[in-house]
């Protein structure tokens, strides 16, 4: 998950300890932040849980402490991995630990790309008996994310999502809004380009990678088409609305010719620094660019930079692919209670509000958005709730490895050859070739 910036306000407001929700104020606690109750452990026992590195100002170490020093029953080891630069380790860790069926780790946090693969290995503890009432305090997209098979496996933690980046400025100086459709979007990144005001209209991330499937899943949402079927069990990428979608990237390329060709070589970082360096009018991105756009010292751009949801097709609505790591409880703990004990708060808004505040990290909780200390040291991550509500999430599939390099593969080649239907009709069979076994 991409952090959105690190608060330079350590020990100004941190988070005060929660002793609510030990002990005898457990049942109160949790009753007044909407969680469920459920029997708590007799005596201490010890958890384990392991998540992939990220800190701010703080530590997720840090946080695992202040539970540790709350309550005299449970004790929570902290298993450190490498941060999600390095997914692939983080995912090969879990997966050796997870198939192990010891109950070790207890608890752990999860891509949400992987939700799928864990609970379809047996892996995954189904959480609807312990958080099942509680889904509607958390945005729509990752609870989607978080349930596989009609069962939820998973619970939101963090979450990030693709949006638009524009120029304020240059929108001001040609009389234009903030598109909402593509179409808008088109408009005006050819006029600001016919005016000379801007190199490029507008930038994505075309590379034969992960972030491709990621800006497809957005274009393909915003016109109500997928890679798959809502069951994941067929797919769908050869589909009209598909094409259609599809057909779009390629033409801001070769008709519109708002966006360059070397995005179909761009990962994220290269798409952003065009943008940072004042040549381009739009760019698709995550989360963090924008403490980079802000930067005087790396940024020409400084001021001049606003965000908004993903642009739509005509019937369709905004639609950034989601992000973020989630929580999951061991299916084979041996420690069931004092595991979802911990997991109920972590999963607090108050202890959400200290991940944000303190490591950057966005809530998965629309309530916490609102938090009063959260829109003074972090007003940037609460104008992103908008953008968060229509975060859509990439195929569930435990075989979600294998469908996304057809996918990559497929949607690359419709780009470079402009054989969008004939490309996509052929992946789409790969595709469910994969899904179908």
């Amino acid at each position: 998950m991409t952090k959105i910036t690190k608060t330079s306000s350590g020990g100004s407001r941190g988070i005060a300890r929660r002793q609510f929700m030990m002990g005898a104020g457990l049942a109160a606690g949790t009753a007044a932040i909407g969680m469920p109750r459920f029997a708590r452990a007799a005596d201490r026992v010890e958890i384990s849980f392991a998540s992939a590195k990220f800190q701010g100002t703080e530590t997720i170490g840090n946080v695992v402490d202040t539970f540790n020093e709350s309550q005299s029953r449970i004790f929570v080891k902290y298993i450190e991995l490498p941060p999600p630069s390095s997914s692939t380790e983080v995912h090969q860790s879990l997966v050796q630990q997870l198939a192990r069926k010891n109950g070790s780790p207890d608890v752990f946090t999860q891509d949400v790309i992987w939700i799928a693969e864990f609970a379809a290995a047996g892996w995954a503890l189904p959480l609807d008996e312990y958080f099942g009432s509680v889904k509607g305090q958390f945005f729509d997209g990752t609870i989607d994310a978080c349930t596989y098979d009609n069962k939820l496996t998973a619970l939101p933690w963090g979450i990030d999502s693709g949006m638009l980046f524009y120029r304020k400025d240059l929108l001001d100086e040609i009389g234009a809004k903030v598109p909402e459709t593509w179409a808008d979007m088109v408009a005006a990144a050819m006029k600001l380009q016919a005016d000379k005001k801007t190199k490029f209209g507008f930038l994505w991330q075309g590379k034969q990678a992960e972030v491709l499937v990621c800006d497809a899943v957005s274009v393909l949402a915003s016109n109500n088409a997928s890679i798959l079927s809502a069951d994941g069990r067929s797919a769908t990428l050869g589909s009209d609305k598909a094409v259609e979608a599809i057909q779009f990237l390629h033409d801001t390329i070769n008709k519109y010719k708002i966006s360059p060709a070397d995005v179909l070589s761009w990962d994220e970082e290269p798409s952003r620094a065009p943008f940072t360096g004042g040549e381009a009018a739009f760019l698709r991105n995550w989360s963090y660019v924008y403490v980079l756009a802000q930067d005087e010292k790396a940024s020409k751009v400084a001021g001049k930079v606003g965000v908004a949801p993903l642009p739509h097709f005509p019937g369709g609505k905004s639609a950034g692919c989601l992000g973020g790591y989630q929580y999951g409880i061991n299916a084979n703990t041996k420690q069931r209670e004092a595991a979802v004990e911990f997991l109920t708060w972590m999963a607090s808004p108050e202890t959400q509000l200290r991940f944000a505040l303190k490591m950057g990290i966005a809530p998965t909780r629309p309530a916490v958005f609102d938090d009063a200390t959260l829109g003074k040291e972090q007003p940037f991550m609460q104008s992103l709730k908008p953008v968060f509500t229509g975060a859509t999430p990439r195929p569930k599939t435990p075989k979600y490895p294998q469908v996304s390099l057809a996918a990559q593969s497929g949607i690359s080649r419709a780009l470079v050859t402009g054989k969008v239907k004939e490309e996509l009709e052929a992946a789409s069979k790969k595709i469910d070739a994969i899904v179908s076994k």
